[in-house]
């Protein structure tokens, strides 16, 4: 932001452009208070360049200080750094020139107010007061139109200026802006700079949207079988020493295939022995072989003569 837009006396500099339309009245009723004299091209003409012509060359070498309202103005030593900064932008030409043209345009007032004073001769404060002493009256009026038509033109160039070129700025010394500047006005004057901040843009308020997980499904096999239920554990008041009798049937469930018990070794192998000795009660002869192939006879194992 522009230094300049913080400063509140430059902004009450700008009262200028109501106060110019009420002096050129006042320069009005000043004139009407008496009638023109012989030559009042020549007074008109010579009030001019004693009220506006010669203060335009002393406020050419000397602008007036930006920091200063005629009584009242900003003390040497309270000054700013922007306010040193901006009062040396006041030495541009164009600016110069600009304000230096003010007194030209107070030769056409002048001689416009002169001519049309009679219509406003009732309301003068100098009524029947003599020629020289309404000129008199008329110069500090134009001095003052000259300096706030200079004031206001300073203010609204360093209004227009970029922040850029108001701090690459070199500011003036305390000793340069009081010799080089028109300081008139007690030193009594501080005021803080105003609190102007650019607005922010409005923002939306964030949300936080948390990322949803896609969770793939995968298709079913006709052919896969469901996996069966795991069993339940088995009672805790089973006695831990309970060994599992013989020819008893130990069944190993698996958690996704039953398997069907076999049937024991030892039941198989009976089963067979006691078929070959049922086929060897069935021989001819009806006696039966003893496991070494000889018939035990009643002589306690003799055979007959």
């Amino acid at each position: 932001m522009n230094p300049a837009r913080r400063e509140p006396l430059l902004w009450l500099q700008l009262l200028g452009l109501a106060a110019l339309p009420l002096e050129a009245l006042a320069l009005l009723l000043v004139l009407a208070g008496s009638d023109p004299g012989l030559f009042p091209g020549f007074e008109r003409v010579l009030a001019w360049a004693l009220g506006a012509l010669a203060p335009a060359v002393l406020f050419w070498r000397l602008p007036p200080d930006l920091w200063s309202l005629l009584l009242v103005q900003v003390p040497l030593r309270g000054r700013r750094p922007d306010q040193l900064r901006l009062s040396a932008l006041q030495t541009a030409l164009p600016l110069k020139l600009v304000a230096a043209s003010g007194s030209l345009l107070l030769l056409p007032l002048l001689w416009w107010s002169d001519a049309a004073a009679g219509m406003a001769w009732a309301w003068s404060p100098l009524n029947a007061s003599p020629r020289l002493v309404g000129l008199l009256v008329a110069l500090p009026l134009l001095t003052l139109m000259l300096w706030h038509w200079q004031q206001l033109v300073q203010v609204l160039w360093l209004l227009s200026r970029s922040s850029e070129q108001v701090e690459q700025t070199l500011p003036l010394t305390q000793n340069q802006a009081a010799q080089q500047r028109l300081n008139l006005g007690l030193p009594l004057l501080l005021l803080p700079p105003l609190d102007l901040r650019e607005p922010e843009p409005a923002t939306a308020p964030q949300v936080e949207v948390e990322p949803e997980i896609a969770v793939e499904t995968l298709p079913e096999d006709p052919n896969t079988e469901e996996p069966t239920a795991e069993p339940s554990e088995a009672p805790t008041d089973a006695p831990e020493d309970a060994a599992p009798e013989p020819g008893s049937a130990v069944v190993v469930v698996d958690a996704a295939v039953a398997v069907e018990p076999e049937q024991p070794t030892e039941q198989h192998e009976g089963a067979d022995l006691d078929a070959e000795i049922a086929e060897g009660d069935e021989l001819p002869g009806g006696s039966p072989q003893g496991h070494g192939g000889q018939a035990d006879g009643p002589g306690g194992g003799e055979g007959e003569p």
